[in-house]
């Protein structure tokens, strides 16, 4: 008897032919993500992964917390691998059951069974039923509820067999780097971590560019930056985060541009900037925290405007969301306390009393030409700082 960790995984299983891509990808991840745990073998076997310590006082609590973290994977749990024979299944089942019982009190079970191995003789209604009917012999006291049991013995008999009792959830989604890299506009609100997480779960690759305006942004709004990209590296794994100084391209929109103007202009020109980074780091796509309507930059004429500045794709995975589902999101992750830290950014520091909400291309582009951009733009890029967080 063997304690290891089962790792499960979801729509990867659909991948068809392209499947061993995703799951090598998937156990490349997995490997990087517990490498500080010691020594442990990695391996996949009929829809599995498994992780088996080759050493004493191995970091199960670590690794576990770990693996949630990483997307692709749906659930994990920690189980006792055992040869595949009856009376060793039996014993071991009792063993977990008992063990629950005395810890906690349990009073009521259920036992479920997957039956992987179609060469052992029994079914999974059989076994469940026969193994329930001992571990009922063997514990005084205790019964059984299959609507809402104290608590469940799980089985599965494979080419080895496994018993465990807990599943903890993870977040599925697909693994990281497998769906290309692209560059995220990382504000220090809500959403914008949010968008890259949610952009993170498909398997893409995260950069982040974010906008520093010192001495009108504190230092103290930098690091919660910082911190929010430190969060996201824990999913994401190592994480760039490029600091651009912008304060220089905020002035000379504020002073040259129309006042009701300012927001789309700035936005634009963030545009430009990220996506000049996105191509020098091989990003394919940009990615914004912006929900439909949510904001006057955010109206369908706004987005349009922002959009037209750039040539690559925006990836907007809020669009369609209202502030309380990216709230909820935001309390999963463990980003929404940092992101309401009353540190502000640039975004709200040369702010419009009145910004358009329907502005037009061709205005827009009008004012802009009012100033010579491209300058401010080349020594904000080159002044650019990058941070990198590992998790």
């Amino acid at each position: 008897m063997k304690k290891i960790i089962l790792v499960r995984y979801g729509e990867i299983i659909l991948k068809g032919l392209n499947r061993p891509v995703f799951e090598d990808k998937l156990i490349g991840n997995i490997r990087s993500a517990i490498l500080k745990s010691g020594n442990a073998r990695i391996f996949k076997s009929q829809g599995r992964i498994y992780i088996e310590p080759q050493e004493e006082n191995y970091d199960f609590d670590f690794v576990l917390q770990k693996i949630t973290r990483i997307f692709g994977v749906v659930s994990v749990s920690p189980v006792w691998k055992i040869d595949t024979d009856y009376n060793q299944i039996k014993a071991t089942a009792l063993k977990v059951a008992s063990d629950l019982v005395a810890q906690y009190g349990y009073k009521t079970f259920k036992l479920e069974t997957k039956r992987g191995n179609k060469k052992f003789p029994m079914q999974s209604p059989e076994i469940s039923a026969d193994l329930g009917g001992y571990i009922l012999e063997n514990i005084p006291g205790l019964t059984v509820d299959v609507k809402n049991p104290d608590f469940t013995v799980y089985l599965e008999v494979r080419e080895s067999s496994y018993v465990y009792s807990d599943i903890i959830k993870a977040h599925g989604g697909m693994p990281m780097g497998s769906n290309g890299k692209a560059t995220l506009l990382l504000s220090g609100g809500i959403d914008s971590p949010v968008a890259g997480w949610m952009m993170g779960k498909r398997g893409v690759e995260i950069e982040a560019v974010h906008f520093y305006s010192y001495p009108y942004t504190s230092e103290r709004a930098k690091q919660k930056v910082v911190d929010l990209a430190q969060i996201l590296s824990q999913y994401c794994g190592k994480f760039k985060l490029h600091v651009v100084p912008f304060t220089e391209i905020q002035l000379a929109i504020n002073d040259n541009c129309p006042e009701d103007q300012l927001t789309i202009i700035m936005r634009r020109i963030m545009m430009r900037i990220a996506e000049i980074i996105a191509r020098k780091t091989n990003s394919m796509a940009l990615i914004t925290g912006e929900s439909m309507g949510q904001v006057a930059s955010q109206t369908m004429q706004s987005l349009y405007c922002t959009d037209s500045a750039v040539n690559m794709p925006v990836f907007r995975p809020l669009i369609g969301m209202d502030k309380v589902e990216v709230i909820d999101i935001a309390r999963k992750i463990d980003t929404f306390e940092t992101s309401i830290l009353p540190y502000e950014d640039c975004c709200t520091v040369f702010v419009a009393k009145h910004p358009q909400t329907k502005p037009k291309l061709e205005k827009i582009m009008k004012s802009e030409a009012a100033v010579d951009f491209e300058p401010l733009i080349e020594r904000a890029v080159e002044a650019t700082e990058v941070i990198v967080l590992k998790p």
